[in-house]
C-alpha cells in the first residue's frame, strides 16, 4: 500500500491538473465579465454611454442593434448649424411652455394675452 502513496506523490500530473483548474475559473470569470458589459454585440438592447460627461473631452458612444457609433465633442459650445423653432417661456410655477413658430406665424407679428 505504501507504493500507492508514493506514485501520487510524485506524479507531475497531479499539479498540472490544478493549474488547468485555476486556469478554468479564469476564464470563466473573464467571459462573464465579457457577457456583463453593455456595449458586447451579443446584448440586443440599444445602449447610450456617456464618457465624462459635461468635461471638453465628452464622447457619446450609441449602440443600436450590432452597429455602433462614437460622438466626439469639440468643446465648442452653442455652435453648429440651425435655425430657430420657437420660444420657450418659463411659467410662474416652474414650468416650461414650448411655442413652436412656423412660417406663416413668424412672418406676422402676433401679441400674446397675459390675462
Amino acid at each position: 500500500m505504501r507504493f500507492l502513496d508514493d506514485d501520487e506523490e510524485l506524479n507531475p500530473i497531479v499539479s498540472a491538473v490544478n493549474l488547468v483548474d485555476v486556469f478554468l475559473v479564469i476564464i470563466a470569470a473573464l467571459l462573464i465579465a465579457l457577457a456583463q458589459n453593455p456595449l458586447t454585440v451579443f446584448n440586443s438592447d440599444d445602449v447610450t454611454v456617456v464618457k465624462n460627461a459635461g468635461k471638453p473631452n465628452m464622447e457619446v458612444i450609441v449602440k443600436k442593434g450590432k452597429e455602433i457609433k462614437q460622438y466626439k465633442s469639440t468643446g465648442d459650445i452653442g455652435s453648429g448649424e440651425g435655425a430657430r423653432a420657437g420660444v420657450a417661456y418659463k411659467m410662474a410655477d416652474g414650468s416650461f411652455v414650448y411655442v413652436p413658430e412656423n412660417e406663416a406665424a413668424s412672418s406676422t407679428p402676433s401679441s400674446v394675452n397675459a390675462n
